[in-house]
């Protein structure tokens, strides 16, 4: 018999409401980390559907820690060096100035604003330097921003997570060991060689497996389990010699394999986002559905006073400081000086220290959860929101990437990327051959050399500015591998091919671009006898019936759909995307219908 207590049901609810959560973000455009946020509240306090302390007992504390390390791996993963070429003095001065700057200011406002006595404000204080992946990137995944603004927070994000840990673990070893009475040169002797050990122990994994992977040492279904036993075991490794190293070790892994070749790199790469984006969401429903009426009771008005310095004065005052003397332009400094939103890491290792604390009689230490909470809450509420919007009123939001990636540089190609110029929208023309491209520069078209496969994969190439691409050069097989690369990625409905030649064996692997599936040595043909791209507008007039009589009768090819959002939907062989009043279509047609009608614009 069902029954909604059964453990279970706990499990798959919680799935299917932080993947519901996230789903609905994408939908409405919110931003996911709230929407997670506000479903687990629900799904927890206020619904009483599921409450981690009684569900999960004892599993719960070990489950989180395990998540939160395979997240920071992740994180670590997507941290290419190439990405420092321009950022890499602000991420040194957000790591190396601002974490300390950080500090001393978020004691300062636990203490004073908050009234936490002056150990408990240290700790509290080195939990507020992270920011941390779980928030930041669902969060970055939303914006149109400057890679530099991003590749900052991101950086800053991932490296100060476990920085912002070990200084509460310091400060946690400072009170333990007898406050002002401790050695404080010994704890710093032991918590600095702790991290070094957590370091080595990382990047010695990171180099093993990929001096293995390459080799065959390891077959290609056993490298994902490979991997992420291993991101297990050094993190447990490493916790063993002091708590939260391990957060070190995992981050530092995740560097290493960033940046060294294993020839299997992007299919862990997939793996490990698609296992992130459920750890994400399962473990922040969970820690939401923590929040319970006690600790709410406990949240105190003078808190109050310490969120507003977070948000309007140690953050700005942080990051001003760090970028000071930096290259950065004031408004993306004022941009990255607002975004700090607190996650995972922040609830978990207050919570972890708070109950420590408390075991130990420390007065003080029942205020750091509710406060833990409220930075939390206060945080993603306050940046989820209004963060595209104050990247807009910067000036920093490109808006939605309206363009079109065309791979392959020929006559066809060219041809339609003069047409998608002169429709307003971003083209670019992609090809390894330098030969090849020049044409294209004659033409004035932004170009690109090199492989689009391993280009996209190591974002050399902003995706995030084009709504299409279509690969379209003579060799079939090297089309259809770039939709099956690139389709995870991008989305397979915004990656398309041409087929590089006519018949039924041909059709595999990713959309077939145009309407009829014409192949690219027909296109070419064609517009050597005199075709031509065109427009039309769909009206109360000419509707699409009209449309689809008349390139019937002059046997034209139907391209793409433009809505007047500025979305761009395109034919292929395999989908006919609606059409409705007000959208206008492109078409690739023979030099007798070119005789504008007046319904057409």
């Amino acid at each position: 018999m069902f029954a909604i207590e059964s453990l279970l049901v706990k499990i798959a609810l919680i799935g299917v409401i932080g993947i519901g959560a996230q789903w609905v973000a994408w939908r409405t455009g919110r931003p996911a980390i709230a929407l997670m946020l506000i479903a687990g509240i629900i799904a927890g306090p206020i619904l009483g559907l599921i409450d981690p302390e009684r569900d999960f007992g004892a599993l719960r504390e070990p489950v989180i820690k395990l998540a939160v390390a395979i997240i920071l791996f992740e994180g670590g993963l997507s941290l290419k060096f190439r990405e420092l070429r321009n950022a890499g003095v602000a991420v040194f001065m957000l790591v190396f100035v601002g974490v300390p700057v950080g500090w001393a200011l978020g004691t300062a406002a636990a203490y004073y604003g908050a009234g936490l006595p002056f150990e408990l404000a240290a700790l509290f204080g080195g939990v507020m330097v992270v920011t941390g992946p779980t928030v930041i990137v669902p969060l970055l995944r939303s914006l149109n921003i400057a890679p530099r603004v991003k590749n900052m927070l991101k950086w800053e994000a991932i490296v100060n997570d476990p920085i912002g840990a070990l200084l509460a673990v310091g400060v946690f070893s400072y009170i333990t060991h007898g406050g002002a009475g401790a050695n404080s040169a010994s704890i710093l002797i032991d918590v600095g060689a702790a991290s070094i050990l957590a370091m080595v122990i990382g990047g010695a994994a990171g180099f093993a497996l990929t001096w293995v992977f390459p080799r065959g040492w390891v077959p290609e279904y056993l490298k994902a389990p490979v991997l992420l036993t291993t991101v297990i075991a050094v993190f447990v490794l490493s916790d063993l010699v002091m708590h939260e190293t391990g957060l070190i070790t995992v981050t530092i892994m995740g560097v290493v394999m960033a940046n060294r070749e294993t020839y299997s790199s992007h299919h862990l790469l997939r793996f490990k986002e698609d296992l992130t984006i459920l750890l994400v969401s399962g473990v922040f429903i969970i820690l939401s559905a923590t929040l319970n009426w006690e600790v709410v009771r406990n949240f105190e008005l003078r808190f109050v006073i310490f969120l507003l310095l977070l948000l309007f004065v140690v953050r700005p005052l942080t990051i001003m400081t760090a970028l000071l003397f930096t290259r950065v332009p004031f408004k993306e400094r004022l941009f990255v000086a607002w975004i700090a939103p607190r996650g995972i890491v922040a609830v978990a290792v207050t919570g972890l220290f708070a109950l420590r604390l408390s075991d130990l009689g420390i007065a003080g230490a029942e205020a750091l959860v509710p406060l833990g909470f409220g930075v939390v809450i206060v945080t993603i509420f306050a940046h989820g929101f209004t963060a595209a919007r104050f990247a807009r009123w910067l000036g920093l939001d490109r808006g939605k990437g309206n363009g079109v990636l065309l791979v392959g540089a020929n006559s066809w190609t060219i041809a339609f990327a003069d047409f998608i110029k002169a429709q307003g929208r971003e083209v670019l023309i992609a090809d390894a051959s330098k030969l090849a491209l020049r044409r294209a520069r004659r033409n004035g078209i932004p170009v690109y050399q090199g492989d689009i496969v391993d280009e996209a994969h190591d974002d050399d190439i902003d995706m995030g500015q084009y709504q299409q691409l279509i690969a379209a050069t003579d060799n079939d097989s090297y089309n259809a591998l770039i939709c099956s690369e690139l389709a995870p990625e991008v989305g397979s409905d915004r990656v398309s091919r041409i087929i590089g030649e006519s018949g039924a064996g041909s059709r595999r692997r990713g959309r077939v671009f145009t309407l009829a599936g014409t192949p690219i040595e027909e296109l070419l043909d064609r517009l050597q006898s005199g075709w031509t791209f065109g427009r039309t507008r769909i009206t109360e007039k000419f509707t699409y019936a009209h449309f689809v009589a008349r390139m019937k009768a002059n046997g034209g090819d139907s391209l793409a759909v433009a809505r007047p959002s500025g979305d761009l939907m395109i034919f292929s062989a395999e989908h006919r995307p609606s059409v409705v009043t007000g959208d206008i279509l492109w078409t690739f047609v023979p030099p007798e219908t070119q005789v504008r009608k007046p319904a057409e614009a």
